[in-house]
């Protein structure tokens, strides 16, 4: 395959910059989420009352060591959202974004949409699973 081949599989500028706002908008909403629950997770761990229970467990107890995994969960899936799109940024400098990275073929511009950081076609994705 001709070098200049590879030029035409590649998104334009314009859809870079199109994409490139998607993603920031998109990262500006996760990174606010991100802060939300590390800043609630930082309080559920500091609103304790081990000091003042004395010898009293409750069934309570249970239920909020249920809630800080459940908000770490959340809190690690959202720093892995934020650095999945960060990820993307960098592939529209590079000017590879869209590519997948099995095939080298474009991913289509609905997939993108609906997932911006997608590194992989539909095809390339469900090859994976077999």
């Amino acid at each position: 395959m001709a070098n200049h081949d590879n030029e035409m599989r590649r998104y334009s500028d314009a859809d870079l910059n199109m994409f490139k706002e998607l993603i920031n908008s998109k990262l500006e909403v996760a990174r606010k989420e991100l802060s939300r629950l590390s800043e609630q997770l930082k309080n559920s761990n500091a609103n304790g009352t081990d000091d003042t229970a004395g010898g009293y467990r409750n069934i309570d107890d249970g239920s909020e060591t249920l809630e800080k995994e459940q908000l770490g969960i959340m809190a690690m899936r959202s720093k892995k959202f934020v650095e999945n799109l960060e990820n993307a940024l960098t592939r529209i400098s590079n000017k590879t974004y869209g590519i997948c990275r099995v095939t080298g073929n474009l991913i289509p511009k609905e997939r993108l949409m609906a997932v911006p950081h997608a590194t992989l076609s539909i095809e390339a994705k469900n090859n994976q699973y077999k």
